[in-house]
């Protein structure tokens, strides 16, 4: 019912205008509206930036965290999942404070750090699973075979890491898109992402447009997740994530 009903309700007032009629109105609008589109667009850019941020930061970071002869401790592993316990509006309230403390003026690069810095976790964690369960004797067979330590990680490693980078990508990609309060604060309400424009046709009380708007995002969103499901084969060739 708290699924279903809203995702009913969005493609209900998405495909009717202000009378209840059926009518492709709205998209029409977005389509015709260049602000608009160019908001989605440059949403996506931010997002693929942020991902890709986070895939760099993220997988080294996992890769350490699972190597038993880097880390020997748990405790560096709660450490980086420990933001994940904080809502979210608090961290980036905190990463305001920051900024403001160091002079540094909000903009876009402060919303690309507050994007990482919130998402990060969701990236680190997948890939770390990942590594985590890897067969280990693959590894040790590759060393016997007289494989170097730059052959054992594009040939081993990386391929069979592969599950937990596809689940990272997405957890971190798709609410990139479809965020508000963020951009709102780390920007001063400057930079407009897709999320910001949808929020703001609902609080002015546009929910025909508003939905259509939704719907776009949902379509964007479920098209993405496809590519995190390449089926069971490389789970379970790579010790996956489940």
């Amino acid at each position: 019912m708290f699924v279903i009903l809203p995702l009913l309700l969005i493609g209900y007032y998405a495909f009717t205008d202000d009378a209840g009629r059926l009518s492709m109105e709205n998209f029409q609008k977005f389509f015709s509206h260049y602000e608009a589109i160019n908001t989605f667009v440059y949403s996506i850019g931010i997002a693929i930036i942020t991902t890709l941020i986070c895939i760099l930061i993220g997988y080294p970071a996992a890769w350490i965290l699972s190597n038993q002869h880097l880390n020997k401790s748990k405790i560096l592993v709660v450490l980086f999942i420990l933001p994940m316990w904080i809502n979210i509006l608090v961290r980036t309230l905190a990463t305001v404070a920051l900024f403001d403390f160091f002079d540094i003026p909000l903009g876009e690069g402060a919303l690309i750090f507050g994007m990482v810095y919130n998402f990060l976790p969701f990236m680190i964690y997948p890939i770390y699973n990942t590594l985590q369960k890897m067969d280990k004797s693959l590894i040790e067979a590759a060393e016997d075979l007289g494989a170097n330590a730059k052959q054992i990680f594009s040939k081993v490693i990386f391929p069979l890491s592969m599950p937990g980078v596809v689940s990272g990508v997405m957890m971190v990609f798709m609410p990139t898109i479809s965020t508000f309060a963020i951009a709102e604060l780390l920007t001063m309400n400057n930079i407009k992402l897709f999320g910001t424009t949808i929020q703001e046709n609902i609080n002015n009380s546009l929910w025909n447009y508003g939905a259509a708007l939704s719907l776009i995002m949902l379509l964007l969103i479920g098209v993405t997740s496809l590519f995190g499901t390449d089926g069971k084969d490389s789970n379970d060739a790579g010790g996956g994530l489940w």
